[in-house]
């Protein structure tokens, strides 16, 4: 079971993290990707272990890939990075089936 269509709403742009050079951080060309965006500001921990502010979190289908340093574009044009992916499966419960993305 996917999140119900109704519920998404926006759409955001997903560059993914490719690595850094010697001019800064690679990203892969932009997805869009349909989805729910939640613009609540949250403590989370990083995947390194600290506490770090979310400013907003993307509710996503699964299979969404946005690696942890990606860029996000958000509908109003604010560009923010990714700082963690979690699948999110209900394991066969009637649950929707997604991916969350916190951003910074």
């Amino acid at each position: 079971m996917l999140i119900p269509r109704f519920l998404m709403r926006h759409q955001v742009s997903i560059e993914p993290y490719l690595g850094d050079t010697s001019k800064g951080p690679a990203y892969g060309p932009a997805t869009p990707v349909l989805c729910f965006l939640d613009q609540q500001t949250r403590m989370v921990r990083s995947p390194a272990g600290e506490q770090v502010t979310s400013s907003s979190t993307v509710y996503a289908d699964p299979g969404t890939s946005a690696p942890e340093g990606s860029r996000v574009t958000l509908p109003d044009g604010q560009a923010t990075t990714v700082i963690w992916t979690k699948d999110r499966d209900g394991g066969g419960l009637p649950t929707p089936d997604h991916v969350e993305i916190a951003l910074e």
